[in-house]
């Protein structure tokens, strides 16, 4: 599969769906919080006693693994088709904390365009190998090259 690059344009066009698919996600490990917590906390209390056939918590505890397991396979399923499918990346955190980075050109080498949840634009790049820290702000200026380069790739 082809790299896609990004103008600042084409990424923010995607946005609001990218908004939509990461409060999906976060609601998603929420779940799955939830139900890790309550396999711990019966696991804790049972141990292993826990899987007996006549254990009064034993049927709680077969529901919330397959809460855990079905919660597993729904935010993979999530950020594959809602959000990997556009051409984005999740930097390293990135699912943690709703970052989400854009390959774009600029000055002759590809770069990201970053953003985060909660943002309302994208106001902001850094060098593919300096991250979240490494974050430069994004000017009129950048947003102009940007296009020009994408225009004559």
């Amino acid at each position: 599969m082809t790299q896609r690059f990004f103008t600042v344009a084409e990424a923010e066009a995607l946005l609001p769906e990218l908004n939509s698919a990461l409060e999906e996600v976060k609601e998603a490990r929420r779940e799955l919080e939830r139900a890790s917590d309550r396999i711990q906390l019966l696991d804790g209390l049972w141990g292993e006693k826990i899987r007996a056939p006549e254990n009064p918590d034993r049927e709680e505890f077969l529901r919330e693994k397959a809460a855990l397991e079905g919660g597993l396979r729904r935010l993979e399923r999530l950020v594959e088709e809602r959000v990997l499918s556009l051409g984005v990346r999740f930097p390293v955190g990135g699912l943690e904390h709703g970052l989400v980075d854009f390959p774009a050109r600029f000055e002759g080498r590809t770069i990201y365009l970053c953003w985060r949840l909660g943002e309302e634009d994208i106001m902001a790049w850094h060098e593919m190998d300096s991250g979240f820290a490494g974050r430069r702000p994004l000017t009129e200026e950048d947003v102009l090259a940007m296009g020009r380069e994408r225009d004559i790739e």
